[in-house]
């Protein structure tokens, strides 16, 4: 499991008008909530692109008044004009307490229907996990080999480690073998073809 590694200053001041006055020095208010007790710092925007602009999912160790604390990045706020990060909360991790984390899917495998022609079409890029932090992971993978053209994997087919729970209906579609245009055509010909043949058959008798 990825351990992103964050360095925090400790905040003393609050309110709207401390939070622009950090915002103004280019740092970004955040907090630590979760555990026995509530923390307040200021990060870098520097220090957290790799772990906000990316699809990758990470625990988060941070660095707070020296002490290394295990967290998941839980909220982030963007101005609306700008998009630069105003706010950013982190929930800690507790030793047997259960998190909800969004973690991306992994499509591994060789489809049937790929090799085919066919093109896979993803349905869902992320999927919500419910776990303790010690059996975290950084994707949740979908093995999509036994896929024939036309054909879906849902989310009773994912591979879930155990002690994990994926909150999501088990019928959902994660994503599917698309049949390409040309050989839908042929099929959609061939189908024609058949129909008229069994027509003429039945006005002759």
């Amino acid at each position: 499991m990825e351990i992103f590694k964050l360095e925090t200053n400790k905040r003393d001041t609050f309110g709207t008008r401390h939070a622009k006055a950090y915002r103004r020095e280019d740092l970004i208010p955040g907090n630590l909530y979760g555990g026995e007790e509530n923390k307040s710092f200021t990060v870098k925007p520097l220090d957290i692109r790799e772990l906000v602009y990316t699809h990758e999912f990470k625990i988060v160790e941070l660095d707070i008044d020296g002490k290394p604390v295990k967290a998941i990045l839980k909220e982030i706020q963007f101005h609306p004009v700008t998009d630069k990060i105003t706010h950013i909360d982190f929930q800690e991790l507790v030793e047997g307490k259960k998190v909800k984390v969004s973690v991306p899917v992994k499509f591994v495998g060789d489809s049937i229907g790929v090799k085919e022609g066919g093109t896979l079409m993803p349905l869902m890029r992320k999927v919500i996990i419910k776990t303790t932090h010690d059996k975290l992971v950084n994707h949740i993978e979908a093995d999509i080999t036994p896929l024939a053209l036309g054909q879906s994997i849902r989310v009773k087919d994912l591979t879930i480690p155990e002690g994990i729970e994926v909150m999501h209906e088990a019928n959902i579609p994660v994503g599917y073998i698309e049949v390409p245009r040309s050989l839908k055509s042929a099929q959609d010909a061939a189908a024609k073809e058949e129909t008229g043949a069994t027509a003429e058959v039945a006005a002759a008798e």
